[in-house]
Protein backbone atom coordinates (compact mmCIF):
# COMPACT_ATOMS: atom_id res chain seq x y z
CA UNK A 1 0.00 0.00 0.00
CA UNK A 2 1.76 2.96 -1.35
CA UNK A 3 1.83 5.63 1.52
CA UNK A 4 0.74 8.86 -0.26
CA UNK A 5 -1.49 8.41 -2.99
CA UNK A 6 -3.32 9.94 -6.16
CA UNK A 7 -5.04 7.68 -8.58
CA UNK A 8 -7.11 8.83 -11.63
CA UNK A 9 -6.68 12.44 -10.90
CA UNK A 10 -9.40 14.78 -12.99
CA UNK A 11 -9.28 18.20 -12.67
CA UNK A 12 -7.42 22.04 -12.91
CA UNK A 13 -8.50 25.63 -12.01
CA UNK A 14 -11.13 27.23 -13.28
CA UNK A 15 -12.92 25.02 -16.88
CA UNK A 16 -9.76 23.46 -17.80
CA UNK A 17 -8.65 20.30 -17.02
CA UNK A 18 -5.11 20.21 -16.27
CA UNK A 19 -4.81 16.68 -14.60
CA UNK A 20 -6.10 13.88 -16.91
CA UNK A 21 -6.65 10.70 -15.13
CA UNK A 22 -2.57 10.72 -13.78
CA UNK A 23 -1.65 8.85 -10.79
CA UNK A 24 1.46 9.52 -8.52
CA UNK A 25 2.32 8.01 -4.83
CA UNK A 26 5.33 7.73 -2.77
CA UNK A 27 5.93 4.98 -0.43
CA UNK A 28 7.54 5.40 3.61
CA UNK A 29 11.32 6.39 3.44
CA UNK A 30 11.15 7.13 -0.24
CA UNK A 31 12.08 9.39 -2.68
CA UNK A 32 9.40 10.25 -5.93
CA UNK A 33 10.09 12.42 -8.49
CA UNK A 34 7.86 14.01 -10.77
CA UNK A 35 9.28 15.11 -13.92
CA UNK A 36 8.01 16.07 -17.69
CA UNK A 37 8.04 19.52 -19.95
CA UNK A 38 6.22 22.64 -19.10
CA UNK A 39 2.39 22.60 -18.79
CA UNK A 40 2.15 18.89 -17.94
CA UNK A 41 0.86 19.29 -14.84
CA UNK A 42 3.93 18.58 -12.62
CA UNK A 43 3.08 21.11 -9.93
CA UNK A 44 -0.57 20.68 -10.12
CA UNK A 45 -0.91 17.35 -9.37
CA UNK A 46 0.54 17.87 -6.42
CA UNK A 47 -0.85 20.67 -4.98
CA UNK A 48 -3.69 18.07 -5.44
CA UNK A 49 -2.57 15.94 -3.32
CA UNK A 50 -2.12 18.66 -0.97
CA UNK A 51 -5.95 19.90 -1.55
CA UNK A 52 -5.23 22.64 -2.81
CA UNK A 53 -7.65 22.07 -5.80
CA UNK A 54 -10.91 20.42 -6.52
CA UNK A 55 -10.55 17.49 -8.23
CA UNK A 56 -13.42 16.22 -10.88
CA UNK A 57 -12.33 12.68 -10.47
CA UNK A 58 -9.80 10.77 -8.28
CA UNK A 59 -9.02 9.90 -4.84
CA UNK A 60 -6.63 10.98 -2.57
CA UNK A 61 -5.41 8.51 0.33
CA UNK A 62 -2.61 8.85 2.92
CA UNK A 63 -1.86 5.86 5.38
CA UNK A 64 -4.46 3.74 4.12
CA UNK A 65 -7.18 6.80 4.46
CA UNK A 66 -9.03 8.44 2.09
CA UNK A 67 -8.25 11.99 2.41
CA UNK A 68 -10.21 13.55 -0.64
CA UNK A 69 -12.50 15.31 1.52
CA UNK A 70 -9.72 17.17 4.05
CA UNK A 71 -8.78 20.59 3.89
CA UNK A 72 -4.78 21.47 3.33
CA UNK A 73 -4.35 22.60 6.86
CA UNK A 74 -6.27 19.00 7.46
CA UNK A 75 -3.51 16.94 5.19
CA UNK A 76 -0.63 19.18 6.97
CA UNK A 77 -1.89 18.36 10.37
CA UNK A 78 -1.70 14.79 9.75
CA UNK A 79 2.08 14.69 8.50
CA UNK A 80 2.28 16.09 5.03
CA UNK A 81 4.52 19.03 4.57
CA UNK A 82 4.41 21.60 1.62
CA UNK A 83 7.27 23.73 0.11
CA UNK A 84 6.44 25.97 -3.12
CA UNK A 85 8.18 26.98 -5.51
CA UNK A 86 7.75 30.67 -4.90
CA UNK A 87 7.26 32.88 -2.10
CA UNK A 88 8.59 30.21 0.55
CA UNK A 89 9.99 32.11 3.09
CA UNK A 90 8.38 35.15 5.58
CA UNK A 91 11.17 37.64 4.31
CA UNK A 92 10.49 39.96 7.46
CA UNK A 93 11.04 37.77 9.53
CA UNK A 94 14.64 35.87 11.29
CA UNK A 95 15.17 32.55 10.00
CA UNK A 96 14.11 31.42 13.56
CA UNK A 97 11.30 32.84 13.29
CA UNK A 98 10.56 31.13 10.01
CA UNK A 99 11.25 28.33 11.37
CA UNK A 100 8.84 28.68 14.36
CA UNK A 101 6.10 29.22 11.91
CA UNK A 102 6.53 26.00 10.72
CA UNK A 103 5.77 24.41 14.03
CA UNK A 104 2.15 26.61 14.17
CA UNK A 105 0.33 23.49 14.64
CA UNK A 106 2.31 21.96 16.84
CA UNK A 107 1.72 22.86 21.21
CA UNK A 108 4.94 20.73 22.50
CA UNK A 109 8.49 21.70 22.84
CA UNK A 110 10.09 22.84 19.14
CA UNK A 111 13.65 23.23 20.79
CA UNK A 112 14.56 19.77 19.77
CA UNK A 113 13.63 19.77 16.32
CA UNK A 114 15.15 23.74 15.55
CA UNK A 115 18.10 21.92 16.56
CA UNK A 116 18.04 18.91 14.32
CA UNK A 117 17.00 21.47 11.68
CA UNK A 118 20.54 23.22 12.09
CA UNK A 119 22.05 20.45 12.51
CA UNK A 120 21.03 19.52 8.97
CA UNK A 121 21.11 23.38 7.29
CA UNK A 122 24.39 24.56 9.56
CA UNK A 123 24.34 28.10 7.93
CA UNK A 124 20.89 28.49 9.49
CA UNK A 125 22.02 27.94 12.74
CA UNK A 126 25.25 31.09 11.66
CA UNK A 127 22.13 33.32 10.54
CA UNK A 128 19.08 32.54 12.89
CA UNK A 129 18.81 36.07 13.53
CA UNK A 130 19.11 37.29 9.88
CA UNK A 131 15.98 38.53 8.19
CA UNK A 132 14.97 35.93 5.86
CA UNK A 133 14.76 38.17 2.51
CA UNK A 134 18.67 38.98 3.14
CA UNK A 135 19.61 35.94 2.35
CA UNK A 136 20.81 34.06 -0.74
CA UNK A 137 18.31 32.04 -3.18
CA UNK A 138 20.09 28.88 -1.95
CA UNK A 139 19.87 29.96 1.77
CA UNK A 140 15.78 30.97 1.17
CA UNK A 141 15.05 27.44 -0.20
CA UNK A 142 16.81 25.99 3.00
CA UNK A 143 15.00 27.96 5.43
CA UNK A 144 11.53 26.89 3.36
CA UNK A 145 12.60 23.31 3.79
CA UNK A 146 13.55 23.48 7.39
CA UNK A 147 10.34 25.52 8.16
CA UNK A 148 7.98 22.57 6.57
CA UNK A 149 10.62 20.32 8.75
CA UNK A 150 9.31 21.69 12.21
CA UNK A 151 5.59 20.28 11.50
CA UNK A 152 7.55 16.49 11.59
CA UNK A 153 5.61 15.51 8.26
CA UNK A 154 5.77 12.17 7.21
CA UNK A 155 5.64 13.57 3.64
CA UNK A 156 7.66 16.42 2.38
CA UNK A 157 6.52 17.65 -0.90
CA UNK A 158 9.01 19.85 -2.81
CA UNK A 159 7.92 22.06 -5.76
CA UNK A 160 10.79 22.83 -7.93
CA UNK A 161 13.52 22.87 -4.74
CA UNK A 162 16.71 23.94 -6.85
CA UNK A 163 15.01 26.47 -9.40
CA UNK A 164 17.20 29.41 -9.95
CA UNK A 165 20.01 28.22 -7.43
CA UNK A 166 23.46 27.28 -8.83
CA UNK A 167 24.62 23.49 -9.56
CA UNK A 168 27.06 23.56 -6.35
CA UNK A 169 24.01 24.81 -4.11
CA UNK A 170 21.44 22.16 -6.25
CA UNK A 171 23.58 19.48 -5.47
CA UNK A 172 24.18 20.47 -1.77
CA UNK A 173 20.24 20.58 -1.66
CA UNK A 174 20.07 17.14 -3.14
CA UNK A 175 22.18 15.96 0.00
CA UNK A 176 19.96 17.19 2.50
CA UNK A 177 17.00 15.70 0.91
CA UNK A 178 18.62 12.32 0.74
CA UNK A 179 19.52 12.99 4.97
CA UNK A 180 15.81 13.96 5.66
CA UNK A 181 15.16 10.36 3.37
CA UNK A 182 17.07 8.48 5.99
CA UNK A 183 15.54 9.80 8.36
CA UNK A 184 12.24 8.16 7.35
CA UNK A 185 10.43 10.73 5.68
CA UNK A 186 8.31 9.88 2.33
CA UNK A 187 9.74 13.24 -0.62
CA UNK A 188 7.38 13.91 -3.33
CA UNK A 189 9.67 16.11 -5.70
CA UNK A 190 8.52 18.20 -8.91
CA UNK A 191 12.30 19.03 -10.40
CA UNK A 192 13.13 20.28 -14.11
CA UNK A 193 16.35 19.34 -13.28
CA UNK A 194 15.35 15.50 -14.60
CA UNK A 195 18.32 13.93 -14.72
CA UNK A 196 20.07 14.88 -11.33
CA UNK A 197 16.53 14.24 -9.49
CA UNK A 198 16.23 10.55 -10.94
CA UNK A 199 19.77 10.11 -10.25
CA UNK A 200 18.20 9.88 -6.33
CA UNK A 201 14.79 9.02 -7.20
CA UNK A 202 13.32 5.49 -5.99
CA UNK A 203 10.26 6.31 -8.30
CA UNK A 204 10.12 8.61 -11.15
CA UNK A 205 6.77 9.66 -12.65
CA UNK A 206 6.82 11.43 -16.28
CA UNK A 207 3.44 13.63 -16.94
CA UNK A 208 3.08 14.61 -20.21
CA UNK A 209 -0.28 16.99 -20.69
CA UNK A 210 -1.67 15.98 -17.35
CA UNK A 211 -1.03 12.10 -17.92
CA UNK A 212 1.38 9.18 -16.80
CA UNK A 213 3.83 8.91 -19.73
CA UNK A 214 6.48 6.96 -17.87
CA UNK A 215 6.69 5.22 -14.41
CA UNK A 216 9.49 3.42 -12.93
CA UNK A 217 12.22 3.62 -10.88
CA UNK A 218 14.78 6.61 -10.97
CA UNK A 219 17.57 4.52 -12.44
CA UNK A 220 14.91 2.72 -14.82
CA UNK A 221 13.90 6.06 -16.38
CA UNK A 222 17.56 6.93 -16.92
CA UNK A 223 18.67 4.43 -18.88
CA UNK A 224 15.15 4.36 -20.78
CA UNK A 225 16.18 5.47 -24.38
CA UNK A 226 12.78 6.87 -24.91
CA UNK A 227 12.79 8.95 -21.65
CA UNK A 228 16.36 10.21 -22.41
CA UNK A 229 15.94 11.37 -26.04
CA UNK A 230 12.93 12.84 -24.93
CA UNK A 231 13.38 14.67 -21.67
CA UNK A 232 16.64 14.01 -20.93
CA UNK A 233 18.59 15.62 -24.40
CA UNK A 234 19.94 12.62 -25.21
Amino acid sequence: MSFLSGKNMVGGYGGADILKGCSIEVNEGEIAVIVGPNGAGKSTAMKALLGMLDLKQGEITFRGRDISGLTPQDRIAAGIAFVPQTSNVFTSMTVYENLEMGAFLRDDDISTTIEQIYQLFPVLADKKDQLAGELSGGQRQQVAVGRALMSQPAVLMLDEPTAGVSPIVMDELFDRILEVRQSGVAILMVEQNARQALNIADRGFVLVVGENRHTDSGRALLADPEVRRSFLGG
